[in-house]
């Protein structure tokens, strides 16, 4: 079992940075896929970024690339996800996801283990 907590949320201004964190439980972090996921008011839950088990391979999706980063250190269990040049359309809350597979993934559906969220509110 893998429990994920999630901080850094807030309110920031539009062009503004935050930097998100997701402290992992348990043993296995080190293996698996990590992503992140956001989800606006009345909006569907959506990819925004994902990595490796090693860190070697990221992904992100076309709303973000060039502005968000996502990175792992698996000493310390913990994911990140550096957001700079914020937007409004960028306003959700944000969740950090692990999946057991070898694959990196997008698809909300395929990853095992969900934090329970953090709010990022970016004001114009």
């Amino acid at each position: 079992q893998v429990q994920l907590v999630e901080s850094g949320g807030g309110l920031v201004q539009a062009g503004g940075s935050l930097r998100l964190s997701c402290a992992a439980s348990g043993r296995t972090f080190s293996t698996m896929t990590m992503g992140w996921f956001r989800q606006a008011a009345g909006k569907e839950r959506e990819f925004v970024a994902a990595i490796s088990w090693s860190g070697g391979s990221t992904y992100y999706a076309n709303s973000v690339k060039g502005r968000f980063t996502i990175s792992r250190d698996n000493a310390k269990n913990t994911v990140y996800l550096q957001m700079n040049s914020l937007k409004p359309e960028d306003t959700a809350v944000y969740y950090c996801a692990a999946d057991r597979g070898l694959l990196v993934r997008t698809r909300w559906e395929e990853y095992d283990y969900w934090g329970q969220g953090t709010q990022v509110t970016v004001s114009s």
